[in-house]
């Protein structure tokens, strides 16, 4: 179970919704659109593709450490800390954030799509852990999740980016499995819930004629 007590992502959701970004990255109008602007201010469709490989990049390393000592907090904890929640564009954090797509972008589509892959075998055994494990990426601070959290932060970026992705090249937003999305709205929707109260959500998601402008969660 999660620090909150409700069931973490599983590995095999996380690894059906890595696939998808992969058969993204490989979409022949992702490849020709690659250093065209994308939906995102300030990305190219590849820094974007990179920045959605790194989903499923960065897994492998959080796993192959040594546990982390850093505390364990909650997913809502975890998202009270980042820097990135409510910063502009050219807020360091954010510059870092593109710089890291672009790089990881540079080496191509077919390149990326065949790195995730590579991953999502890799990560097959790896899953064998237990979701409880303590896992941290370096970037965030001086904290740690637990695996299954970890996956659902992860997902989460996945189904957001992979649909920023598909209307930055003009083609369907691809389709998760119902797990995946449920575990990401779950997860957005307690986020709206904190940032604009659970009145306005109820109201967003209930009555069209009360609903406020906006209740997006990040």
């Amino acid at each position: 179970m999660t620090t909150e007590g409700k069931p973490p992502m599983t590995g095999d959701e996380f690894l059906a919704a890595a696939r998808i970004a992969a058969r993204l990255l490989r979409e022949p109008a992702v490849a020709a659109a690659w250093d065209a602007p994308s939906a995102l201010p300030e990305f190219s469709v590849g820094g974007l593709a990179g920045h959605l490989a790194y989903q499923v990049l960065a897994v492998p390393d959080a796993l192959s450490g040594p546990v982390p000592e850093e505390p364990v907090i909650s997913l809502l904890d975890h998202y009270g800390r980042v820097e990135w929640i409510g910063a502009g564009p050219e807020a360091e954090i954010n510059v870092r954030i593109r710089a890291g797509g672009e790089r990881a972008g540079a080496e191509g589509p077919e390149t990326l799509a065949e790195r995730i892959d590579a991953t999502v075998v890799e990560l097959a055994g790896a899953f064998a852990v237990g979701e409880d494990r303590p896992v941290r990426i370096p970037l965030w601070g001086p904290w740690s999740l637990r695996l299954g959290d970890l996956l659902v932060t992860r997902t989460m970026e996945l189904v957001v980016h992979a649909d920023d992705l598909a209307v930055s090249v003009g083609i369907p937003t691809p389709e998760f499995s119902d797990g995946a999305v449920a575990a990401v709205v779950g997860l957005l929707s307690r986020l709206a819930v904190r940032r604009h109260g659970g009145t306005a959500v109820v109201r967003a998601l209930s009555r069209a004629e009360r609903a406020p402008a906006t209740i997006a969660a990040i």
